[in-house]
């Protein structure tokens, strides 16, 4: 999984890297396994191709938390602007579902890492989202655990729909349009 990956060109780069690290291996006699290459999807330019780079990855990650950043240009490590970091900004929301759309289509897996993972209330709306794989730290899978298994997929769809209908962060915290 390559981090960072701003568009088609790097992730065409890094296959490439792949395959002739297995070309070098290969020639020394050492066996290549088939190794799936997929992305890490935290910059707005690889949200915004996700489709393009669908065609080509195997499978995406979403990092919330630098994808959260960058999309609305906060660092969420400075007390001065920290305040404005949103998981629930509508802009945010929207790129999750483009993400998760664009891997649907194309067949491949879509995790979520990050905080937003971990958040038992974000959890349900990455489901209705079309969201199933998630990565958090260890402490958090027991209560994530709880909210999936009391989780209705059209609860959660229901969830998602009014959130991508929401102007702002605070509407779609409070479930409304």
């Amino acid at each position: 999984m390559f981090p960072f990956v701003s568009g088609l060109e790097e992730l065409r780069a890094a296959r490439d890297a792949v395959r002739r690290a297995g070309v070098t291996l290969a020639a020394r006699g050492i066996p290549v396994p088939d190794v799936p290459i997929g992305l890490m999807i935290e910059v707005p330019s690889a949200a915004l191709t996700a489709d393009l780079l669908a065609e080509e990855a195997d499978f995406f990650s979403i990092g919330t938390n630098d994808l959260i950043q960058y999309c609305l240009a906060v660092d969420r490590t400075d007390d001065r602007v920290s305040r404005l970091y949103e998981p629930l900004h509508p802009a945010i929301i929207r790129t999750l579902r483009l993400v998760s759309r664009a891997g649907r289509r194309r067949g491949i897996p879509v995790s979520v890492c990050g905080e937003m993972a971990a958040d038992p209330v974000l959890l349900t709306l990455l489901v209705g989202l079309g969201l199933t794989e998630f990565s958090m730290a260890p402490t958090a899978i027991p209560l994530a655990k709880q909210v999936l298994r009391g989780l209705r997929a059209a609860d959660a769809g229901q969830v998602a729909r009014r959130a991508l209908k929401a102007g702002t962060a605070g509407d779609a915290e409070a479930g409304a349009p």
